[in-house]
């Protein structure tokens, strides 16, 4: 694996998206230390294009295979050396092979997950963005990267807050828990009964982070913070009861880790995600990510609380899932993606989000989850029975 004396080649998938914009940032900081060798998009060409302008890696690979041709003529117009490819079994390839040591997996949704869990196979330095290659598929991804002796840096800022409040990024036996902390979201203090009439435009409003929508709203229902609790779970083998979760809006201590002996350690920094790719591109060095100082003086008080469960009881849920293991946690993620995605086109209320994903749960209890096929066989049921019951939840919040 190279050392930070060496040049660090990395990969990065989902390179349109904020968290691909922000490692490309830091990428471009250290030009003797790191370059990006592989970008990689979903269906953007123009704007995987104009990123090849700019950092000129020997790969760009477009997820939709029907626009191959696009980004192959885009290529060649740059006048980039820069090979296209295109689909999902390139990304693999990509991702797994010789033209990377390091992979920033950024791409959304299930859709990250093969190509995450071929880094994770050839040993790779692995930064984890995808939400999903933890809570649909943990003990299998984390057993894998063991295997094969991949690093695995958790990006979110909670789990990269834990990751470096730890000796080596890891649990030992001296620590007691790890607190999570929440911004509480647009609607933190309201009541459920506020809820009930929220838009989608207030709901996504996010008070702290720029976000796309999906976990914007995810945080306005604090299931953003469930699935949190199931990654760290995964990547810090802690059991659920030693993982909390407290609500602190100014969204500065990112997350603390306590131990036996009574000191707590935090991590603080503004809200800024390239902290946290500095942290995982430099490890166990520090570089520099463009990120100023925090001024506490400036900042003047940090509040904490706990998060309130009546009215956002989507972080019961995952605990739930968390619990009952198996197929549950992607049956979780599933139903949460098909509701949030109604409440965002108009045909749900926001409350539906949880009683949708509740109802779910109760309706496919889990199951063994041993292979990649068993989850996505949840996945695809949890999917279809939450549209199905779609129109009952829609006509139940007007």
């Amino acid at each position: 694996m190279a050392g930070m004396s060496e040049l660090r080649t990395v990969a990065v998938l989902g390179a349109t998206g904020s968290i691909g914009t922000s490692a490309l940032d830091v990428i471009a900081r250290h030009p003797q230390r790191l370059r990006a060798g592989v970008l990689a998009a979903g269906c953007n060409v123009e704007a995987l294009v104009a990123l090849c302008r700019l950092h000129r890696p020997d790969h760009a690979v477009i997820a939709d295979e029907s626009r191959f041709e696009a980004l192959r003529d885009g290529l060649r117009e740059a006048g980039l050396p820069t090979q296209p490819h295109a689909g999902a079994r390139a990304l693999e390839e990509l991702a797994a092979g010789d033209a990377c040591d390091t992979v920033v997996a950024a791409i959304v949704g299930a859709a990250g997950l093969d190509s995450t869990l071929a880094a994770a196979r050839a040993g790779k330095r692995l930064l984890l963005a995808n939400k999903e290659s933890l809570v649909l598929a943990g003990e299998l991804l984390t057993a894998v990267a063991r295997a094969a002796g991949a690093t695995l840096i958790p990006i979110d800022s909670e789990h990269n807050a834990i990751f470096q409040c730890l000796r080596d990024g890891r649990v030992d036996a001296g620590v007691r828990r790890v607190v999570l902390t929440a911004s509480g979201g647009p609607f933190r203090g309201r009541k459920r009964a506020d809820l009930a009439g929220v838009t989608p435009a207030q709901a996504v409003a996010h008070p702290k982070w720029s976000m796309g929508p999906k976990i914007s709203v995810d945080s306005a229902t604090l299931m953003n913070k469930g699935l949190e609790v199931i990654e760290a779970h995964h990547l810090f083998g802690l059991p659920d009861a030693r993982i909390d979760v407290l609500v602190h809006p100014q969204s500065l201590v990112h997350s603390l880790v306590e131990f036996d002996d009574g000191s707590t350690l935090a991590q603080l920094g503004l809200p800024d995600m390239r902290t946290a790719l500095a942290v995982g591109l430099g490890w166990p060095q520090r570089i520099a990510s463009g990120v100023a100082g925090l001024d506490l003086l400036a900042h003047g008080r940090l509040d904490f609380e706990p998060p309130d469960p009546d009215t956002f009881p989507c972080l019961r849920l995952a605990r739930q899932a968390l619990l009952a293991g198996g197929t549950a946690p992607a049956t979780l993620n599933a139903a949460n993606e098909v509701a949030v995605s109604a409440f965002l086109q108009g045909r749900i209320g926001f409350l539906d989000i949880p009683a949708l994903v509740a109802d779910t749960l109760s309706a496919l209890p889990a199951a063994a989850a041993t292979s990649l096929d068993e989850l996505r066989a949840a996945d695809a049921a949890a999917r279809r029975f939450a549209g199905s019951t779609l129109p009952f939840h829609g006509s139940a919040s007007a």
